[in-house]
């Protein structure tokens, strides 16, 4: 969640694709049987995936003893994480599915548990979960903690009330104004970066508010409390298309970030601690890249433009 500036050396991007309406079938994995028992297939995307032993073998005793990796994640932020739905605790979104893969590949179960997102690092920290996926920017504030096993790219956009009211076009239309954002995110950092700009074209900072979720400023920006939001530009088209059936926002198109503002790599996030567990996530990554079932679940929710060939680890260089 979730930007910040990157240059993306080595990372392809798979296609450029607009986000839309997403199938919220829920997927589920389930462990093996038993340790010596191939695990049975799991749908995902509408392809079935099966384990590698071979995959399976790199993780860490703990997680094979387990049977699952307890992943992290703060949903809704769609199209990464969504409810299936409204008021239902099913998720479903790309890195649902993504976790899903993941495990039936390596034969264990990706188990998400919901986590307000300023606390996932610091749960993390304390040993409640194995890994974070949540749109999580890569950083090298955050490399500090986590090793990120990358997995797509992708910048800020600009959400604002249907019809654009304000006018807002870019960065410099929001100085002056109040802007809603999610706290602790690399927007809120973003939002920060743009006041020098502000400051320079002689113009009034960025009125700056957080909210504790993403939804709760997208109500802002309904009721008018703010002019606008950012989240990722992926999240801010699904959000535009898909809210109140495309009717209370829009997503801003500015012709000078087409990807959006700073596109950098979203990760997987794992504990600096458990170098195994990266291994084993980024090679069975690796195997979905290859075998076309990571881009299947991108097209499912039509984000193919955010979608890499290699899965890379810490691949941010600021």
């Amino acid at each position: 969640m979730r930007a910040t500036p990157l240059f993306l050396t080595g990372l392809a991007l798979l296609g450029v694709t607009a986000c839309g309406q997403a199938d919220t079938t829920a997927d589920t994995v389930k462990p093996a049987a038993a340790p010596d028992a191939p695990a049975p297939a799991t749908t995902v995307a509408g392809t079935s995936v099966t384990a590698d032993p071979a995959l399976s073998a790199l993780l860490p005793e703990t997680v094979r003893s387990a049977g699952k990796v307890r992943v992290a994640t703060d949903a809704p932020y769609p199209p990464f994480e969504m409810f299936v739905t409204e008021g239902s605790a099913d998720l479903t979104g790309i890195d649902y599915d993504l976790g899903q893969a993941l495990g039936a590949r390596l034969g264990v179960r990706f188990e998400f548990t919901q986590q307000k997102f300023d606390g996932i690092i610091p749960a993390i920290q304390a040993g409640r979960f194995d890994a974070v996926m949540s749109a999580l920017t890569d950083n090298k504030e955050r490399q500090a903690v986590l090793t990120f096993v990358d997995y797509s790219v992708s910048g800020t956009g600009i959400l604002v009330k249907k019809g654009n009211p304000e006018s807002v076009t870019g960065p410099a239309d929001l100085c002056g104004k109040r802007v809603g954002v999610q706290a602790a995110t690399n927007q809120s950092k973003l939002i920060d970066s743009w006041q020098a700009e502000c400051r320079g074209a002689g113009k009034p900072a960025i009125d700056k508010k957080e909210y504790p979720k993403d939804t709760d400023a997208q109500l802002a920006v309904k009721a008018g409390t703010v002019i606008a939001v950012l989240n990722t530009k992926p999240a801010a088209i699904y959000t535009a298309q898909t809210a109140d059936g495309g009717n209370a926002f829009e997503s801003v198109d500015d012709p000078e970030a087409p990807g959006g503002y700073n596109a950098s790599p979203n990760g997987i996030g794992v504990t600096r601690q458990n170098p195994e567990l990266v291994t084993a996530i980024q090679k069975a990554l690796q195997s979905l890249m290859d075998d076309g079932t990571y881009r299947k679940i991108l097209a499912k929710y039509d984000a193919e433009s955010i979608g890499l060939t290699t899965a890379t680890v810490n691949a941010a260089v600021d």
